[in-house]
């Protein structure tokens, strides 16, 4: 639309689109971006603080022990910096979590109030609200099990293996370690009562539930098998200790048991 002056041309008013992009732009960074014309600044000043409160408010709430480590102005800083550097792929809301961790892991430039576990502490934060309103389902029951030992293990689709550089799990205001140790093994799985729990892992029970995790079909005897050949350990030593462990895996519902195909030996 063109509104025509007395003095010469005409001045083409910005589309409805041009007007959403400098209104975002604003928004991302209000003290850098000028304003967009036409607008009041109280009104500019209700849309900046709903904005920006609302995406703060889930990011406090989904990582509230990375927060407890920041002083106020550093995490304010942090979270205007992922608003106005990321583009997100997703409107949703519950989102905001996994877009500031993709943040995180990809483009944040580390300051130097920033912990080096910054990313790892984050992602484990995250994986309990992930696992939280994961849409996935819990099995049914076991099938009875003649013999435990030729049944093929399943994991539960809402039991993730996780591994960090930094015992994630331990970190908190009075607990801050600035150097990677040893690998750090953590099962998360949501129960039968829909809550969220972490267990550690030492390195055996870690490579056993991975390769229950990417199972294809070895029975239970199968898989202890291979882990004792690659443990070193006796035969009968990983069957007791392997069994025993899957019996409790199976009791938490992080492992389930599924018969033999036909013919399988």
């Amino acid at each position: 639309r063109r509104n025509g002056g007395t003095g010469g041309a005409g001045v083409t008013a910005p589309s409805l689109r041009e007007s959403q992009l400098a209104m975002a732009r604003y928004l991302r960074n209000p003290a850098a971006v000028p304003a967009p014309s036409g607008i009041e600044q109280r009104r500019l000043k209700v849309y900046e603080e709903l904005v920006y409160n609302n995406i703060e408010g889930f990011i406090s709430g989904g990582f509230p022990v990375l927060r407890s480590l920041y002083e106020d102005n550093e995490w304010h800083e942090l979270v205007r910096a992922f608003i106005e550097r990321h583009r997100c792929h997703s409107p949703y809301f519950l989102e905001i979590s996994r877009e500031f961790l993709e943040y995180l892991a990809q483009e944040h430039r580390m300051r130097e109030c920033d912990p080096p576990f910054i990313a790892e502490l984050a992602h484990y934060e995250w994986v309990e609200l992930a696992l939280d309103v994961s849409a996935e389902e819990l099995p049914g029951g076991s099938p009875p099990e003649d013999d435990p030992l030729a049944m093929v293990p399943v994991l539960s689709p809402l039991a993730w293996l996780l591994s960090y550089h930094y015992p994630v799990h331990r970190i908190g205001s009075a607990f801050r370690p600035t150097e990677p140790g040893e690998p750090v093994f953590l099962l998360v799985y949501r129960d039968r009562e829909d809550r969220v729990r972490f267990v550690e892992l030492n390195a055996a029970t870690a490579r056993l539930l991975e390769l229950v995790r990417d199972n294809t079909g070895a029975s239970c005897r199968d898989l202890l098998l291979d882990l004792g050949r690659e443990l070193g350990v006796a035969e009968d030593s990983v069957l007791g200790f392997g069994m025993q462990q899957l019996d409790e895996w199976r009791r938490q519902s992080v492992v389930f048991a599924a018969r033999a195909a036909p013919g399988t030996p």
